[in-house]
């Protein structure tokens, strides 16, 4: 649970602020979205194989 105190004539748009990029850092929404969608790992892995042949194969075609 973030707690984020707010002092005493602070602006409620700064502590808002302050909420909200603490609340990034903790990568909550990013772990949420996740585990919404639970993908095997070998799909997982496949999906990598297959973005790094991509990026070897511009990479090739650079050198040539």
């Amino acid at each position: 649970m973030l707690i984020i105190p707010v002092k005493d004539g602070e602006n409620i748009d700064r502590a808002l602020k302050r909420f909200k990029r603490k609340f990034d850092k903790t990568g909550t929404m990013r772990q949420l979205r996740d585990r919404q969608h639970f993908t095997k790992p070998s799909v997982e892995r496949r999906a990598q194989i297959q973005k790094a042949q991509y990026i070897q194969h511009l990479r090739d075609a650079e050198d040539i």
